[in-house]
């Protein structure tokens, strides 16, 4: 229990997502990745059903190398290095700066899939595929958005109490700024470097870390152990207080050591929490 709160009851109000709109794709970003090379990628069409696509590729190669950087997006690759592992050994082919001579390219077009991809009309555009590569890859922006959905969801709860507050503060700023000593916090530098949000009000500061959670993992039981051990150390720092807010039902597969935390820190939030006004009765209403 913290104060009068039950940890059950409590866990249950954890929500599955706050994803809006623009947590999926981000559409922008895309299209504007394939805009860059599309130019690139309209000369490669040329090759689309080419009954001799090594030489044709070859060809073009030849007249415009600058179409070789767009080869690892088309196997869903960000990097413009690429190593492979053969009979020979391994090979590290650049793309930006071609480092082997064609030949080794061509021979990564047959081994990789991609001239038979190209040369049987298994695409029709390569433009049209390399906004699909993007959307595909840019789903693993999801868990970076979601944190970030969480971060403007807080600071919208922030603002409405109209408190001083600063974003992605670190520890030695506060510190210089407010005369706190945090070393304990920081574990001399090695914890936490930085608090999602820092707030001032009523003569205290609040050190605020955020996250949202909606998948378990062994990363969550690291949180928990680690913002445990900032609460323990935060408790006898004069003019300070440390809270967490989180949320996401993948902290269910992790609840133990949430409980151990929640047991710990006075000041552990939820998103519940926030609609129920705890921000106003944190920094307008008490000097908890």
């Amino acid at each position: 229990m913290v104060g009068n709160r039950d940890f059950d009851t409590w866990l249950s109000n954890f929500k599955e997502s706050i994803a809006d709109y623009s947590y999926y794709v981000d559409f922008d970003k895309v299209v504007s990745n394939t805009d860059k090379i599309k130019i690139e990628l309209n000369l490669l069409n040329s090759l689309i059903g080419s009954k001799n696509i090594e030489r044709d590729f070859r060809n073009l190669v030849e007249k415009y190398p600058e179409i070789i950087k767009c080869i690892p997006i088309l196997i869903a690759v960000r990097s413009s290095e690429i190593k492979i592992i053969d009979d020979s050994g391994e090979l590290t082919y650049y793309f930006n700066k071609p480092n082997l001579s064609l030949d080794y390219y061509i021979n990564f077009m047959y081994k990789i899939g991609l001239f038979d991809m190209i040369s049987n009309h298994i695409v029709n555009n390569l433009v049209d595929y390399v906004l699909g590569v993007e959307t595909g890859l840019d789903s693993n922006g999801r868990k970076n958005r979601g944190g970030k959905a969480m971060e403007n969801l807080v600071e919208s709860y922030i603002k409405k109490t109209g408190c001083r507050y600063k974003k992605q503060m670190c520890i030695a700023d506060v510190q210089r700024q407010w005369g706190i000593d945090l070393s304990n916090v920081s574990n001399k530098g090695k914890a936490v470097k930085r608090f999602d949000f820092v707030v001032e009000s009523k003569g205290q500061i609040f050190g605020i870390e955020v996250n949202f959670y909606s998948g378990g993992g062994s990363k969550l039981n690291e949180t928990a152990r680690s913002y445990k051990m900032i609460a323990e150390e935060s408790k006898n720092i004069d003019g300070f207080k440390f809270i967490w807010i989180t949320d996401g039902v993948g902290w269910k597969s992790a609840r133990s050591n949430l409980k151990e935390t929640f047991d710990a820190l006075d000041n552990i939030y939820c998103i519940h929490d926030l609609k129920n006004g705890i921000m106003e009765k944190i920094f307008l209403l008490s000097n908890r």
